[in-house]
């Protein structure tokens, strides 16, 4: 075109060669513009900085070099940056993921008193977030506001939410939140606002962790465990234990029944000392005298800050109270204080506890054979631990590999050669013989090799053992089979229906 005219006599003048340069710029003609640029010059024509934009924005696909290129060459024709001009240069370089670079040219900016542009200020925080600084896009974000009438976008504010709930950082969340959820009427998703419940339980938000769960249930989200479990611990790790304790109640009012797990934050404050114990119990009678329910987990964290703290007696007083309080003990209770009794090697009160259960029609799980077996093994004669194995068999419950190990040990230390039927059976049951039950063996007689290959029924090892033994050796086990069944059925006996 330019060409054309200087040959019908037509002097191109800035504004031919200006829209030129915009029109290469457009599809990144980045031969042309240049061309069109040289032009210009050996025409005479001095260019402005709106030249140096429109090269600006063609090379914005080319390396670095071409841009420090254009750059320069602004500088050196005289032409200082405006703006505009850093927001092209920022947005090249943030969209290259330049970050440093990108943040001198905004520091830049500032050491001549030229303010950013909403686009380069929102490319900078964005890419702040995307490499995971979100301590610094938030401090970004806060000073564009402050120094400006203009608002970042609400996405920007999202991602700045995101970034720091990802990171657990909790100034950052807590400002984030302000501008996303209660000044931009934004509801994050349900996988950012559960990393902003685990930072609000990392850094005691108790503030800030109701709203999250408003937040979910204004989602539709079916609320869980999981979404709970970071409130308990946020109120814990804010002093307020009472609150703590009512969320426990608020999750059982909604179906989302609490575990041991969810109170464990409750249960790291209150088991430092007696008095703690003491005064948790005291907060779960206030609860009661206001007429709002405890729930059966709170209980139980009081009961297993006693069993901590190896305070059998405080731990038996907390259960004999539960109807005080209104709470019906569940398995959960009964493990805590069979697990007192098995420290405590005290047999006697297990075998009360048993009868409670079956009293109170709780069924035994896994973990409370466990213990019961752990409890028998503590004692001189320990017959019922095999009667407990065999019961929680027939019972369609696993045994867990502590079961076998304990039985395992006992009977290995005492010499007692039921350790190999133990042992044979665990490799049945798929668990293996780890390295220090295997040194523990191997450490009183050598080399030890499970005899076991494969998964044969126990009951046929049993008899082929029992048989190389002989008729001795048989009526032996016999002996022990009967009267570890005789005493069960006189406990059972002695058992009120």
């Amino acid at each position: 075109m330019a060409k054309r005219m200087k040959e019908q006599g037509i002097k191109p003048n800035y504004a031919t060669y200006e829209l030129l340069l915009e029109t290469c710029k457009d599809a990144a003609l980045v031969t042309e513009s240049m061309a069109v640029f040289e032009d210009m010059l050996a025409n005479d024509i001095v260019p402005q900085r709106s030249a140096f934009h429109h090269l600006l924005y063609s090379v914005r696909y080319e390396s670095i070099d071409m841009v420090w290129r254009v750059w320069n060459l602004m500088l050196a024709n005289g032409i200082q940056p405006s703006e505009f001009t850093y927001e092209l240069l920022i947005l090249y370089l943030t969209r290259q993921g330049y970050f440093e670079l990108a943040l001198q040219k905004l520091s830049e900016m500032g050491d001549i008193d030229l303010r950013p542009t909403l686009k380069t200020a929102q490319s900078i925080v964005i890419l702040a977030c995307e490499l995971g600084h979100p301590r610094l896009a938030v401090e970004l974000a806060e000073s564009f506001e402050h120094s400006s009438v203009r608002r970042l976008d609400g996405v920007v504010w999202v991602k700045c939410l995101i970034t720091s709930s990802e990171a657990l950082y909790a100034d950052g969340v807590l400002t984030s939140w302000d501008q996303v959820v209660r000044k931009l009427k934004i509801t994050p998703d349900e996988g950012c606002c559960i990393n902003v419940l685990h930072t609000a339980g990392r850094h005691g938000l108790s503030s800030l962790a109701p709203d999250v769960i408003k937040a979910l249930q204004s989602l539709n989200v079916e609320w869980a465990e999981h979404h709970f479990a970071p409130v308990v611990e946020a109120f814990c790790r804010d002093g307020d234990v009472k609150e703590a304790f009512g969320v426990l109640e608020l999750m059982r009012n909604n179906d989302v029944p609490p575990t041991l797990e969810t109170a464990s934050p409750i249960y790291e404050v209150i088991s430092g000392s007696a008095d703690i114990v003491d005064e948790a119990y005291g907060m779960l009678e206030d609860l009661r005298n206001e007429k709002r329910t405890v729930d059966v987990a709170a209980f139980n964290v009081v009961i297993q800050a006693c069993v901590a703290l190896m305070d059998l007696q405080r731990a038996l007083g907390t259960y004999q109270v539960a109807g005080d309080l209104g709470v019906t003990p569940n398995i959960d209770t009964y493990n805590l204080l069979l697990s007192a009794c098995v420290s405590a090697g005290h047999r006697q009160l297990g075998d009360r506890l048993i009868n409670d259960m079956r009293e109170a029609s709780v069924a035994p799980d896994a973990y409370t054979y466990e213990r019961l077996v752990s409890l028998c093994l503590t004692q001189p004669t320990y017959e019922d631990a095999f009667y407990y194995l065999e019961e929680m068999k027939t019972r369609g419950i696993r045994p867990t590999q502590l079961i076998y190990e304990s039985i395992i040990r006992k009977c290995f230390s005492l010499g007692d050669t039921r350790h190999q039927l133990a042992l044979d059976e665990m490799i049945e049951q798929g668990y293996e013989l780890h390295g220090k039950l295997r040194n523990f063996l191997e450490g009183n007689q050598g080399k030890f090799e499970p005899k076991t290959k494969g998964f044969a029924p126990l009951k046929a090892k049993v008899d082929q053992r029992r048989a190389a033994k002989g008729n001795e050796m048989q009526a032996q086990d016999a002996q022990k089979a009967r009267e570890a069944q005789e005493q069960w059925e006189d406990q059972a006996q002695a058992t009120p229906p």
